[in-house]
């Protein structure tokens, strides 16, 4: 038996019928830039995120440049961000001409830690702070980060927060100051980004991204950036106020997650299950230390860790691994799929050497980058493939 990272097929031949019949409309109409399709699934992302407006993109990584542009954020700024992510977290920044400023991450959530930007802001000089314009975190795996604390942080710099959400929709957070009131990946900052890349919780057929954000007057100019600068009304397209770029949103795509957005609720409670089942699974080998299961001191592997008040989607269930590079090898001999997300920090991928980082500068990320480990997760994976998996991870330790 083999168990992939991802299987797609599985999910698509449940919902066949409705993908070819929502693609058939989009067919028949024959608009396939923006039009009603586009129009419905903003709106239908704007409710489901508690956002005021949603406006559709052509990638993740976009949606991240176009809010950077949005805010003016350009050559001689800084934006502070975690080293430790997917590439376009930093060159969204680097794009618009300003530079990015890594904080090293938290080692439980894998997420920026708000400790360490204070730490870091508290260090620079005074002209050197009047440069920082924003804060740009990400939700690394489903997990939201410390976003409670880096409200405070931004409120009290008076800097701007572009949420970097691409692997967390529908994920959310307690607000610490009231247990009643949680708040989703994205609606808490002056934009939240979000990809719909096909091996996202809710992924298109291509390329698609979404931006979210509660003022109207940034999401005009959103809409306006993602279509050359043009202005919104149809007879004044080609009429262009700012320079934007070729951002759009395919009507494709809209139809095609118009239909997966319906199912991703109960997608997301099926990848939590097979994370609790893996847990469960993992604990009862003897490989997981009973003192902190979420380290590797004493164990050969560490557990996934959810922040109390944290609602993960687990777009990623990772664990940290003793070897993880033979135990992974291990596994491909096995038929068993896993991914390392991700095993070079930005800092020290070579294009930013000249920032001057290097080795040992962000300790947490570059141990995290060594032993890291994605395992399948996603929502049609049986208990018979969870229980391989974690049999096959025994079998390498157990040779040891």
């Amino acid at each position: 038996m083999k168990v992939p990272l991802l299987n797609l097929k599985l999910q698509y031949a449940q919902i066949k019928d409705e993908i070819k019949s929502s693609i058939n409309e989009v067919l028949e109409s024959q608009q396939f830039i923006f039009g009603p399709q586009v129009e419905s699934f903003e709106k239908e992302i704007a409710h489901y995120t508690q956002a005021d407006h949603a406006i559709g993109v052509s990638s993740g990584t976009d949606a991240l440049l176009i809010s950077l542009m949005t805010l003016k954020i350009g050559k001689g700024d800084m934006v502070i961000t975690s080293p430790f992510s997917f590439f376009s977290t930093a060159s969204s920044i680097s794009r618009v001409g300003a530079t990015p400023i890594f904080i090293d991450i938290d080692p439980l959530t894998y997420n920026i830690s708000p400790r360490k930007i204070n730490e870091a802001i508290s260090c620079l000089k005074e002209d050197q702070i009047k440069r920082v314009k924003a804060i740009m975190p990400v939700h690394l795996y489903g997990q939201c980060a410390d976003m409670d604390s880096i409200v405070k942080i931004a409120n009290k710099y008076n800097l701007k927060i572009i949420e970097d959400a691409a692997q967390a929709l529908g994920a959310k957070y307690q607000n610490k100051d009231s247990a009643e009131l949680f708040h989703h990946a994205g609606s808490r900052s002056d934009f939240g980004c979000f990809s719909f890349f096909p091996t996202k919780n809710l992924g298109g057929y291509g390329e698609g991204g979404m931006v979210v954000t509660g003022r109207k007057l940034l999401a005009d100019k959103v809409q306006s950036l993602r279509h050359h600068g043009c202005r919104s009304q149809q007879e004044q397209y080609y009429y262009d106020d700012i320079i934007g770029i070729n951002g759009r949103f395919d009507a494709l795509q809209a139809a095609v997650l118009k239909v997966k957005l319906k199912h991703l609720d109960q997608w997301t409670t099926k990848r939590r299950l097979n994370a609790d089942n893996y847990n469960k699974l993992f604990k009862e080998t003897g490989l997981v230390s009973d003192i902190d299961d979420h380290k590797l001191e004493g164990s050969s592997i560490g557990l996934p860790y959810v922040e109390d008040g944290n609602y993960h989607v687990f777009n990623q269930y990772v664990i940290r691994a003793r070897e993880r590079d033979k135990l992974k090898e291990f596994f491909n001999q096995h038929g068993i799929g896993s991914g390392i997300y991700y095993p070079l920090p930005i800092h020290l991928q070579q294009c930013y050497l000249e920032l001057g980082y290097k080795e040992g500068s962000f300790k947490e990320a570059e141990r995290a980058a060594s032993e890291v480990l994605a395992l399948p997760v996603y929502p049609e994976l049986t208990g018979k493939q969870q229980e391989l998996v974690v049999t096959t991870t025994e079998q390498f330790y157990k040779k040891k």
